[in-house]
């Protein structure tokens, strides 16, 4: 196997949530919307279309002709816009397979993202794409395989409903789950399935706990959970790395690096996501056969 193959990395182009922040205050930690790259055994895996899709799509040109793995966990704008400007999936040549579960309307996540392509909303309909696009329906709690990896899905607790994935592979295992809120009364069955005993946990922390439970402006019922219930998920998960992620846009910097510093005193292994941070997953490579691709 070469050194590429052999590789399970997890790379952050957006980590920010509801809307992009760029500015002088959040240079730091970035201001994308959400996008996660992992590289796994030479496949590539996208998490969301946020605006971070953008950037990881500019990197992607110098690459060409490229096929990636693009899983969506809901169709929230945060999530989708950054597909529109997705520049690779203008060229032709390059192929992308398209994952997303149907929307309680009954929509598919191709109808999703040709539908936020169209006039009024937006000039070049999904049509004019020249990559090979194929779609796929996502069914939460059935596994996804491309060749050895596995891919692990559950329903998450956000309105509208969202999925979480965990991508495992020669022994190593990542988890990204956003968006989703915590329950009061106990710990997310579904949230501590997908982590256990994860070495990468990349949790929805959008508010703090005081924030979440403002007088004046409460976050309940909003879809978002807390960076200190994040803790308590990767205690009972027995995770090895915490990612805090999905910042919320009135968090800058000197917020984060607050949070981060709070978040390590309770769990050592917490980290706050970052754009264009790189986080190496510890696999045991073996050679093995070459498994047909199964999608769903």
């Amino acid at each position: 196997m070469s050194r590429i193959e052999k590789q399970f990395k997890v790379r952050f182009w957006g980590v920010r949530g509801s809307i992009p922040c760029p500015g002088l205050n959040t240079v730091r930690y970035g201001g994308n919307t959400p996008c996660v790259e992992m590289q796994v055994g030479g496949k590539r895996l996208v998490f969301d279309g946020g605006t971070g899709l953008h950037v990881l799509g500019q990197s992607l040109l110098r690459q060409m002709p490229v096929e990636a793995h693009l899983f969506f966990t809901h169709s929230h704008w945060d999530h989708m816009q950054g597909f529109p400007f997705f520049t690779p999936g203008f060229v032709k040549g390059n192929h992308f397979h398209i994952y997303g579960a149907i929307a309680p309307d009954g929509s598919t996540v191709e109808q999703r993202l040709n539908d936020q392509m169209l006039h009024p909303n937006f000039p070049v309909p999904l049509q004019i794409m020249q990559a090979d696009l194929d779609f796929y329906d996502v069914v939460p709690g059935k596994p996804i395989r491309i060749d050895d990896i596995t891919i692990e899905t559950a329903f998450l607790n956000h309105p509208g409903e969202a999925v979480g994935y965990r991508v495992n592979w020669c022994g190593g295992s990542a988890a990204y789950v956003t968006d989703t809120e915590h329950f009061a009364d106990h710990l997310d069955e579904n949230v501590l399935w997908l982590a256990r005993n994860t070495d990468v946990l990349i949790y929805d922390s959008t508010y703090t706990d005081e924030e979440y439970h403002s007088p004046k402006s409460p976050k309940v019922g909003w879809g978002h959970s807390t960076w200190q219930e994040a803790v308590k998920i990767a205690q009972a998960a027995n995770v090895r790395t915490l990612v805090i992620f999905h910042h919320d846009p009135a968090h800058d910097d000197d917020f984060l690096d607050n949070v981060a510093q709070q978040a390590a005193q309770k769990f050592p292994g917490a980290v706050i996501a970052r754009e264009g941070m790189v986080i190496e997953v510890p696999v045991s490579v073996r050679l093995s056969k070459t498994f047909p691709v199964s999608h769903i």
